[in-house]
Formats: structure tokens, sequence, C-alpha cells
């Protein structure tokens, strides 16, 4: 049968009780009603695991004990019963490896961010995606949302000219308290070095604020410059993290990133100054872009709007005033996922520079942002070349 007459089969790797992104990922793929959740591994603890499946109604046989296992079982299922793609929502140490499996056992992924552990990770992850020709989709989910598409058009067409200077900042308060120290599964594993790599807060949400940056503007940073800070005791990764950054096409730019910022929730947002113009961009209310032109009156477009572009419009689900977030941008890089990977199970798949979702090579850029970062501040703040164009 065509994929385009039946939903798609889903698994997942993570995601068991108590885990937090497990199930926004698991919302967000069923919302446009294009994917069938049939299968996991939810927990190193097979318990859990079963628990888990219990939950979702799954079927006790498709509930694997091991990541290894359910590669190895799924990929041996008729054709007409087996995954299409798997969902990975798991701590950052265990991404590649996961993904390396299921890639090598010839299925589609779905990966949360930051993609690797290292970045030698990331480069033949890399290498394992072009080889083996499958999709591979990232979750830097910001960029699902209609109004941070409908800014990227008017950069990517000119309308703006060009970037002279950006300010993001993504803080967040999540970590200004020991809940590791409490048993707080989220906090834990984003504290640990062994889990979540080089990078804390870097790595949780200043991947994000890079991808935003360079998704919205199409101008990639080359240089940074990076003073990151641990503020309470027995922790050793960044709490907070300020970079300096200069951009390929001359702009220069301000990445702030926190998580112990108090009174603060999940705040992102972004402010691109440019020789036509500049936009502002809140997560927090993300319905509304704010439009400046010099010596104009101040424009606040509204999601869903007639005047916004069709990049903008084709992710939008319902009409103005009625609030799409979180949850629907997610799922926007899911349909988009999902798309690619009907055409490749029918024989048309598409070039990765056609994707309209974040792909391995963004994943390669984030760990490389991460990673020289952290090379910048542990030598004292200095200035440190980046890589304009993974691929």
């Amino acid at each position: 049968m065509e994929s385009w007459k039946r939903k798609l089969r889903m698994g997942m790797v993570g995601g068991g009780q108590g885990a937090f992104i497990g199930w926004v990922h698991r919302m967000a793929a069923a919302l446009d009603q294009q994917v069938e959740f049939v299968a996991g591994c939810f927990s190193r603890d097979f318990e859990n695991t079963r628990l888990t499946g219990e939950q979702l109604y799954l079927d006790p046989a498709r509930c694997y004990p091991s990541y290894q296992e359910m590669a190895k079982a799924e990929v041996s299922l008729p054709p007409n019963q087996r995954i299409d793609f798997v969902s990975i929502v798991t701590p950052n140490d265990s991404h590649f490896p996961i993904a390396k499996s299921f890639l090598e056992a010839g299925i589609h992924v779905v990966c949360d961010k930051p993609m690797t552990y290292t970045l030698k990770e990331a480069q033949e992850l890399v290498k394992l995606v072009e080889d083996s020709g499958l999709v591979f989709a990232l979750t830097h989910n910001y960029t699902g949302h209609p109004m941070v598409r409908h800014a990227r058009q008017l950069f990517a067409s000119g309308q703006m000219g060009n970037v002279r200077k950006v300010i993001v900042e993504y803080l967040q308060d999540f970590l200004m308290y020991p809940h590791e120290k409490e048993g707080m599964k989220q906090a834990i594993w984003r504290v640990d070095p062994k889990q979540a790599g080089l990078g804390g807060t870097l790595g949780d949400v200043g991947s994000h604020a890079l991808n935003l940056m360079e998704y919205i503007t199409g101008d990639p940073v080359t240089r940074i410059c990076a003073d990151k800070s641990t503020f309470l005791p027995d922790r050793e990764l960044d709490e907070d993290v300020n970079v300096l950054l200069h951009l390929s096409g001359g702009g220069k730019g301000v990445l702030s990133v926190s998580q112990i910022a108090t009174g603060e929730e999940n705040n992102l947002w972004i402010r691109v100054y440019a020789s036509k113009g500049a936009i502002v961009w809140r997560q927090e209310n993300p319905n509304y872009l704010e439009v400046y032109r010099y010596g104009e009156p101040r424009q606040t477009m509204t999601r869903g709007s007639d005047y916004v572009s069709a990049a903008a419009g084709d992710v939008s689900r319902i009409p103005t005033g009625h609030p799409e977030g979180y949850l629907e941008a997610f799922a926007t890089i899911y349909c988009k996922a999902v798309e690619a990977i009907r055409n490749h199970i029918d024989g048309a798949p598409m070039k990765s520079e056609d994707y309209d979702f974040p792909t391995v090579y963004d994943g390669l850029r984030g760990i490389q942002f991460i990673t020289k970062a952290v090379e910048s501040s542990n030598n004292g703040a200095v200035w440190v070349e980046l890589e304009s164009d993974p691929r």
C-alpha cells in the first residue's frame, strides 16, 4: 500500500514514566492524524517500559527491553507491520548509538536535540545519514511556529535587507534550585556531564537559540566569544552563558542563555536589526511578530492573517484569535518529517536541501557551536572560528 493511503507507524525510545519530553513528542506526532504509535522501549527499566506501554494501549509484544532488541525485532516484521520511523527522546549521551542502530536497520529517525554527545559522534552520524539516504529530523521545534517562518521569509526575500545586529535570549529559572538533589529526573541528567555532554544550559537551550537565529536570518555565525558560568555548588556544567557573535554577512550579535534567571519561565525571544527594518518575536507570545521600519509606525503581524506569507499560512491550523503554541510548532516538525518519509517509502525521496524541518546538518551545527563555545570560555573568553556551513 502506498504510504499516502495510511498513517505512518511510529516507535519511540525513551519517554517513559517520569519523563517530560516523550509525552510532548507523542502528542505532537498525533496532532495532525498522520501517525500511529505502535512500539517502544521507554526506559532501561523494563517495568517502566511495560507500564508506559500499558498506559498507551500498546501491544505488549511491541514493548521492548532494549533499543537494540527493538531495532532488530521491528525490522524483522513484515513491511505492513514494522515501524516506519523511530523517535529518540533519551538523554544526550545515548542519542548516537540509538540513531545508529535504527539507521543501520533501515529505519528513519526523528531525534531530540542536541543531536549527539560529542562532535565526533555528530560527524559520524552525518555520514551514516548520508550513506543510508534515510530521513533524519531534529526537533528544533521553535522553527515550526508560523510567525518564525514568516520572519524567515521576510529575510530570505530581501525585504529586511542586511543583518546588522542580532540579540537572541533564552532565559529560564529551572535550575536555580538544586532539583537534582531531590531526585527530579529532568534535572539529574541535565547537570550530569556523563549524560548531557560538554554543555549544560548551552546544550539544553543554547542550541535552540543559535538554531532560531540562523533559521530566521539565513546568516550563519562565523566567530564566537563565549563566557560561561556555574553558580550552584556541586555542579560541573554551565548554568549561564553569554556569547558574542560575528555573522558571515558582517553583522554582529549577542546570544544569552540562562537556567538560573530568577522569575523567567521559558523566555526565548529574538530581535534582529537589519538595513531595511527589524523584527521581534517572543516564544511566550508566539502568535505575533513585531516588524519595525525606520520612520514608520510599528507593526504587529498576527498568525493566521491573510497578509502573512505562504510559509506561515501553510503551518497555521486555526483562525486568528485562537492561539497556537508549543505543541502545534512541535507538530509541524513531525508533519514535515512525515512528508519526507512518505516520499522515501514511495520511491521518490526528497533531496535533503528540500526538507522543511531541521536536519542532521543542523544537529552537527549545534554540536559545533556547543564545542566551540566551551573551548572559547575555557581559554579565557577568546574568539574562536565557527564553520559557516556544516555540510
